[in-house]
């Protein structure tokens, strides 16, 4: 399709929400209106809402003054896969499955959308790439505050992410050390230690618990006790969601059986503050900062991000450049292939240089 054959684009938004989405509807349509005169229409929650044509024009002044705002005006989902897309339970209360991506390219094709730009992580790309081969042109706009796309240095709502973290495990530090008790505090991230790094180092956290590097409790425990005979009579460790001892398993909070991604982690802090006091018999607590590192405008470094990206979504749009992912490399924008991040995360590498760096200094990684 050629860029002057383009007519009408339709925005998703999917996955978990995070600081910075509204920015990117907002780069992408007034690009589309702005600059190309296309129409645009937002699909409600994710690819819900191009299943149950739930799709609506969105206009100038709709993606007006949404820039500062958290969340997504278009809502999002994280159980709508059209290529197994729940449609209720058997007899024996399990799920049924079924095939739908027929019915979303019909209602794509009803809206007479020529592209559609599609904001999320590696779920939501797993998603698209599903409904390529059908027919859909589609642009990919990296979403995540794990950071755990593949082929992208750095995804929109991370930095947030971190500062709303970092923020948490300061204030933390001071009735950490008023009360001479350690304090284990659990992150998100999933499989992908970036999150807890990035945050463990800014707040110059003593433990940093990942799920790339499996922990020793024995080496955590020994090493809360050399602060103790110091001058340090407490402890702060950020530990990952995903985080595990060597020949453990991680922490599950829950199975949600109909979703594409069943697995909820949860519940490694609390694990991890009994098992420290029962040792080292100090007070300690357990904090999990949950759906708050989600939550809240994004900061300015991701207003910034998520505008260039969705001006560049756009503009892929403009050249016919479909099924491609915007991404930054070595600083700058490019793109690659959507289903060459589908079913992947991008996990710290054990030769990272900050790990280097947070060794460097002290820190504590469980090894």
């Amino acid at each position: 399709m050629a860029a002057n054959d383009i007519k009408r684009i339709g925005i998703l938004t999917g996955g978990g929400d995070c600081p910075g989405i509204n920015a990117v509807i907002r780069a992408v349509a007034k690009t589309a209106m702005f600059e190309h005169g296309w129409e645009c229409f937002g699909i409600e929650d994710a690819f819900l809402g191009l299943i149950e044509d739930r799709i609506r024009p969105l206009t100038r002044w709709d993606v007006s003054n949404i820039l500062t705002r958290g969340g997504t005006i278009l809502g999002t989902s994280n159980k709508s896969d059209p290529k197994r897309f729940s449609v209720g339970k058997d007899n024996h209360g399990n799920p049924i499955f079924q095939d739908v991506r027929e019915r979303a390219m019909e209602n794509a094709r009803k809206y007479k959308l020529d592209a559609i730009v599609v904001i999320g992580g590696d779920g939501t790309m797993t998603c698209a790439a599903g409904l390529i081969p059908l027919g859909l042109k589609c642009i990919g706009v990296p979403k995540t505050i794990d950071n755990d796309l593949m082929h992208t240095h750095v995804t929109f709502g991370f930095q947030t992410a971190v500062e709303t973290a970092t923020d948490a495990l300061d204030r933390l530090h001071t009735t950490a050390a008023s009360h001479h008790r350690i304090i284990v505090v659990e992150l998100m991230g999933r499989n992908a230690g970036w999150l807890t790094l990035h945050a463990g180092i800014a707040s110059g956290s003593d433990v940093i618990l990942i799920p790339e590097i499996p922990y020793s409790l024995d080496r955590i425990c020994d090493f809360c006790r050399e602060r103790m005979q110091g001058r340090k009579a407490f402890t702060i460790a950020a530990v990952s969601e995903g985080a595990k001892p060597v020949g453990g398993e991680q922490v599950v909070d829950r199975t949600i059986v109909d979703s594409p991604d069943p697995i909820r982690l949860g519940g490694i802090a609390q694990v991890l503050q009994r098992q420290m006091e029962e040792r080292l018999a100090i007070e300690s607590r357990a904090v999990v900062l949950g759906h708050v590192q989600r939550g809240g405008t994004p900061c300015a470094a991701d207003r910034v991000l998520a505008t260039r990206f969705g001006h560049a979504a756009a503009e892929l749009v403009a050249r016919g450049e479909f099924n491609r992912l915007v991404v930054i490399q070595n600083g700058g924008l490019t793109s690659v292939p959507i289903e060459e991040v589908a079913e992947q995360q991008r996990l710290v590498s054990l030769d990272s240089e900050l790990l280097t760096a947070a060794r460097a200094v002290g820190t504590c990684f469980g090894d």
